[in-house]
Parts: structure tokens; C-alpha cells; sequence
């Protein structure tokens, strides 16, 4: 029998792809369970449907909030508007109360009226043995025939873009989870909090980004690197599409606050949990007309790499001061280290 790791974190994909191996979708599911795809997609005649779905388990901060973005930028990514939320809000026996309640539905209510999406359904319960809140969301969306976009679609030559930066999500996770902790360990109160705004600002959102990318050029691939940060999202891209990406390391846009916050808990940016950073696999032709669209709307976005090969999965460092070598893989996000 297989050796699995079953650490705090996402399952181990070589479990996972054992476990999806004998599903057959059926002729109306265009995307169906695959490692690296961010949603299904089912086939509703003459248009998509797009279905996402993700828990919120590092934070309880704000997690109504997150729980929306979060399954939002799984939608946002195929290219689909996202337009419904439904949640499962799991509530720790003994230690809810009513402002409790209310203060998460608040901030699921605000988080959807910003994306202007509606609130449809879900399902409430005070389970035992919890020790904090848990909020599981599904996003639904709809996408013309003509405009999805996958995970599975980069192709030979494509540029590589990623947008805002990381650990844009890690950076306001550890600045709010752990901000006394921080302050003993030489992080400046000004740091912190410049840091726990970054759920908003430049926030955790990638909507915005997919649907200006997707309205200038024909995109081939997009993902949104939530757990194990960029480098894991470079590699499920690549997986996704069985692809070789090679990556320009002096290019990897690390966010100042991200790299100290990380640094204080011997953590790498580059494999910490990055909601709010979006990357885009889109022809090499049409990359600076995708760039100059995004930067007009106030968003940062930085050309990191290319698609060098088909056929092969894996993703490549490339440095200016020495040999390439394999992109680190972090198969558990860095950020479960801090909750340890």
C-alpha cells in the first residue's frame, strides 16, 4: 500500500489523481474533476455554466469575506462572470453567539454586493468539535460558449503574465492572524497593518483582472494560485496543460510586506497561500496589449515567463547568476506552518 502524506494541507495529488481516475463525465460536463482546473463546467445549451467550490479553513478573521473572493476567483479564471453564492457555515458548538452569526453573514453580504453577485441559497448548523468557524462556498457563473478559458490551454510560446503580486492573500493572513507575534519578532507596527489591509487593497479579488484580460485577446489559460502560493500555481498549471514553463526568477513581482512577514516565520513567499494574484498564459503576439489593458485599470502585472515545450510537465528556474534548475514545489502550503 502507498505511503500518503496527510498533513494539514491540500490531499497529496498522487492520492487525488487515484481517486479521479475511474470518473467518467458525462457528455454535458466540459470540464470535469481534473488537478489544476479552478471549476467545472457543465454544458446548459447555449451557454455555460460555471461551478466552483472552496473552504475557508486557515483564518477566521473576516472569513464570510474570503469565502466569497475566494470561490469568485475560481469562476472569474474560465473566463465566466461569477453571479451566485451558496454557503456552508459550520459554527463552533460553545462558542457561537448571535453577534458571531451576523457578523459573518455581514461580511458575506458586503463581499457579494461588491461583485454584484446574489446570495442564493446554502446551509447553517453549530457542529460539535469545532474549534472555529469553518464557511464552505460554491460560486456559480456563466460564460459564453465562445469565451471559456481553462487551465488546460496554455500552449507553445505563450507568455506567462501574473498580476498585483505575492503572497497578497499569505501577507494579510499572517498580518491578522499573528500581528502580536510579529511585533515581537522586530516587524514594525506600520508594516503589520499596512499588511492586514491587503485583503482589500490590493486585495484578494482576481475577478477584475480575468475579465479585462479576457476582453482584450483571446487567452489561452488562466489560474488563480490559492494554496502553496504561485509556485504551486505554476506547476498546476502546467500539469493542467502538460506543459514546460520556464520562469525568469529576477522577474517573480514579491511583494516588500509579503517577503518580511514571511521571512519573520522562515516562511517563502513563493509558497504561501496567494489569493488575489492571477496568472495568465496568453500568446506571445498579444501579451503587451494585455499588460497595457490591466496596468490602465490601476493593476500591477508583470511578465515572468513562457511556455518553452508541450508534451512534458514541469516548470523551470531560470536565474542570471547561475544554472536553471527545477521550480520548488510545495506540496503544503507554507502558511499551515504558522498555525503549527
Amino acid at each position: 500500500m502507498e505511503s500518503y502524506d496527510f498533513s494539514a494541507g491540500k490531499l497529496d495529488y498522487q492520492l487525488l489523481r487515484r481517486l479521479l481516475s475511474d470518473l467518467r463525465p458525462s457528455e454535458r460536463i466540459i470540464v470535469g474533476p481534473k488537478i489544476g482546473e479552478d471549476a467545472a463546467v457543465i454544458d446548459m445549451g447555449d451557454r455555460y455554466l460555471v461551478a466552483a467550490t472552496d473552504p475557508i479553513t486557515f483564518v477566521t478573521d473576516l472569513i464570510g469575506w474570503y469565502s466569497v473572493h475566494v470561490n469568485a476567483n475560481d469562476v472569474a479564471t474560465m473566463g465566466a462572470k461569477p453571479l451566485w453564492f451558496l454557503a456552508t457555515v459550520l459554527l463552533p458548538e460553545g462558542q457561537t453567539d448571535e453577534s458571531l452569526v451576523w457578523e459573518i453573514f455581514s461580511q458575506m453580504k458586503d463581499a457579494c454586493r461588491s461583485l454584484q453577485i446574489e446570495i442564493i441559497g446554502g446551509h447553517t448548523e453549530i457542529t460539535p468539535e469545532l474549534t472555529r468557524p469553518i464557511v464552505v462556498g460554491t460560486m456559480l457563473g456563466e460564460v459564453d460558449k465562445d469565451k471559456l478559458v481553462t487551465s488546460s490551454g496554455a500552449q507553445l510560446g505563450d507568455a506567462i503574465l501574473v498580476t498585483k503580486g505575492v503572497p497578497i492573500e499569505g501577507t494579510a493572513i499572517i498580518a491578522r492572524e499573528k500581528e502580536n507575534e510579529l511585533k515581537r519578532r522586530g516587524v514594525s507596527e506600520e508594516t503589520v497593518e499596512r499588511a492586514k489591509g491587503f485583503l482589500f487593497e490590493p486585495g484578494i479579488s482576481v475577478v477584475r483582472d480575468a475579465l479585462i484580460a479576457c476582453s482584450v485577446a483571446k487567452i489561452n489559460a488562466m489560474h488563480d494560485p490559492t494554496e502553496g502560493g504561485l509556485a504551486m500555481g505554476l506547476w498546476e498549471l502546467a500539469e493542467a496543460s502538460k506543459v514546460v514553463i520556464e520562469v525568469d526568477m529576477n522577474a517573480l513581482p514579491i511583494i516588500p510586506e509579503g517577503r518580511e512577514l514571511c521571512q519573520a516565520f522562515g516562511l517563502n513567499p513563493l509558497g504561501t497561500i496567494s489569493s488575489g494574484t492571477l496568472l495568465i498564459s496568453v500568446p506571445k503576439q498579444h501579451a503587451e496589449e494585455v499588460m497595457k489593458a490591466i496596468e490602465r485599470e490601476g493593476i500591477f502585472v508583470a511578465h515572468i515567463g513562457q511556455v518553452v515545450r508541450k508534451g512534458e510537465v514541469c516548470v523551470i528556474a531560470q536565474h542570471a547568476d547561475k544554472p536553471k534548475e527545477l521550480f520548488p514545489k510545495f506540496p503544503k502550503d507554507e502558511i499551515v506552518r504558522i498555525f503549527q
